[in-house]
């Protein structure tokens, strides 16, 4: 997920995202405990694309959000 697509998001869309993201990395973090995960990459994706969605958040609710970029 591009940051360009996560400003697009409105703000419960992004802590709708959250949530799910959360969800899909606990379910990673548990396969990767049993040696099921195949891709270890895919834990790093989304803990990038969580801190992603928690900048984007942070910058509104700080009112830093950049118009036109």
């Amino acid at each position: 997920m591009k940051i360009k697509e996560v400003r697009e998001l409105s703000t419960e869309e992004l802590n709708n995202r959250i949530y799910s993201l959360k969800e899909e990395l606990y379910n990673l973090k548990r396969k990767k405990a049993v040696g099921q995960l195949e891709d270890l990459m895919e834990v790093r994706r989304v803990r990038k694309d969580i801190a992603r969605v928690l900048t984007v958040l942070k910058e509104r609710e700080l009112g830093m959000a950049k118009e036109g970029k």
